[in-house]
């Protein structure tokens, strides 16, 4: 007996092992190309899909003697699919190189800015993966169509600046650019000795060596990159900060300084907004004053861009919209109304606030536009691509003083700052709107919002004339 329990032991260890299994290894992959769109139908081929960007780290050296460019971007994101291949946009400029993770990864250029890259590896869903660009060129060579997207542009000092809307990022960094994919942005710009540059969010102290002076700019709120911007002048700079100690930088160029005493009223005006759109929800504030005759400001985020004829009206506006378009964004360009309307009607409520009775301006507005079909015969919601900003400057401040005689002075006041609580940092749609209107309003207005909304016409008399409004 004893002669067998080796024999015994050792079956037993073969059964034993033969039972064992190995653990289960990764799913298979089934990789395949990210969309080389958002799905904005307007702009359908802006941003691209198959992975969330999380944040933009944009390293660039700016000579202006030249125009000349250098640029080193990272762009930190998560795969929302396996991926074989996906897209950053990217307008002119020269790509030297394309890393995924640290590895070279090969890249083509295809439509008009389309930067397609295939990483050496397929990315699994899920995954946080890192892509860094190298290029270089002069950008305000870059074509543009004009209006509100001017690309870079050459200041008449010799400076640069970068405003645009709907497209301005894809002109200086590799970036998916839709306001669908908001991310956190910073920005390490190198520069001659005696220029400055300007950004969003806080800054460090410049520091300069071998005659470069460098900067870093840093906003670590979500921003979608319409809004982001890089200005380089040799600006009078004033740091202040608001009560809450929110630090406050306004940068003056060459032939701007005629704008410091509008720019000096920045608190107040943030004071005002807040009080009525709830707390100022950026990390910093201040302004981008330039002396360029160009035809539009812009609310790039915590420091709007002013053009040289700007206004204490225009701070008022471009302010409001750090509530109304860069904390709470638009999903779809169809929805401008949702960032432009209630800017301008900030304008009103300023007004008001130095004491205009609004019942008055309005029903004097309608005596002038009454008969006027061109002034009517624009949507607000979905006008059509290309109409985006024809109305929502002037019919959408009308819009919305009805909206709030409507509702009330109670659910409407609740409105603004509701609509900037639940959606702060986020995106949102005109459908989103409608539903906190019903159920602040305690009541359905989708006709009422419809009619003057969605509608090309004339509204009718009732919801021309709500409330105090009727004469």
């Amino acid at each position: 007996m004893r002669s067998h329990r080796p024999l015994v032991l050792v079956l037993a260890g073969v059964l034993v092992l033969s039972g064992c299994t190995a653990a289960p290894g990764p799913p298979p992959l089934h990789p395949t190309p990210g969309a080389s769109g958002a799905g904005d139908p307007y702009y359908p081929d802006d941003g691209n899909g198959g992975y969330d960007a999380l944040d933009y780290h944009v390293d660039v050296g700016y000579d202006p003697a030249s125009g000349h460019l250098d640029g080193d971007t990272t762009v930190t994101a998560k795969a929302t699919q396996d991926l074989s291949r996906y897209d950053l946009d990217l307008r002119g400029l020269d790509v030297a190189s394309v890393e995924v993770d640290g590895k070279p990864a090969k890249f083509s250029r295809e439509k008009d800015f389309e930067l397609v890259i295939t990483p050496p590896q397929p990315l699994p869903a899920g995954s946080t993966f890192h892509t860094r660009v190298r290029y270089s060129g002069d950008p305000s060579r870059t074509a543009h169509d004009g209006g509100a997207e001017t690309g870079w542009s050459r200041s008449t000092d010799g400076g640069a600046f970068m405003v645009g809307e709907p497209h301005s990022a894809a002109f200086w960094y590799p970036v998916n650019e839709t306001p669908r994919d908001k991310a956190t942005f910073s920005v390490t710009a190198h520069v001659p000795d005696g220029w400055t540059v300007i950004s969003n969010g806080r800054s460090s102290a410049p520091t300069s060596a071998g005659g470069k002076t460098t900067t870093t700019w840093t906003e670590p709120t979500p921003i979608a990159s319409y809004l982001t911007t890089l200005a380089i002048d040799k600006f009078t700079v004033k740091r202040s900060a608001l009560p809450d100690g929110t630090p406050v930088v306004s940068a003056y160029a060459p032939g701007a300084e005629s704008l410091e005493a509008t720019g000096d009223q920045l608190p107040s005006v943030l004071a005002f907004l807040a009080s009525k759109f709830g707390p100022y929800p950026q990390s910093a504030a201040g302004g981008i004053y330039l002396a360029e005759d160009i035809h539009f400001s812009l609310e790039t985020q915590t420091r709007p861009t002013y053009a040289k004829w700007a206004t204490l009206l225009t701070l008022v506006h471009e302010n409001a919209h750090q509530w109304f378009g860069d904390s709470v964004s638009l999903d779809s360009w169809s929805d401008v109304c949702l960032n432009e309307c209630f800017a301008s009607y900030a304008q009103w409520l300023w007004s008001e606030h130095e004491g205009e009775n609004l019942d008055n301006r309005y029903r004097a507005a309608l005596e002038i536009t009454h008969g006027s079909t061109d002034f009517w015969n624009r949507k607000l919601v979905d006008p059509g691509p290309g109409h985006e900003f024809e109305a929502v400057y002037d019919k959408g401040i009308l819009a919305l003083h009805a909206l709030r005689r409507r509702m009330g002075e109670g659910p409407f006041s609740e409105l603004l700052r509701t609509w900037t609580t639940e959606h702060r940092h986020a995106n949102a749609s005109w459908a989103d709107f409608t539903k906190l209107v019903n159920r602040l309003a305690g009541q359905n207005l989708d006709g009422f919002l419809d009619d003057w909304f969605r509608t090309a016409k004339l509204p009718s008399d009732a919801d021309l004339y709500p409330g105090s409004l009727r004469p």
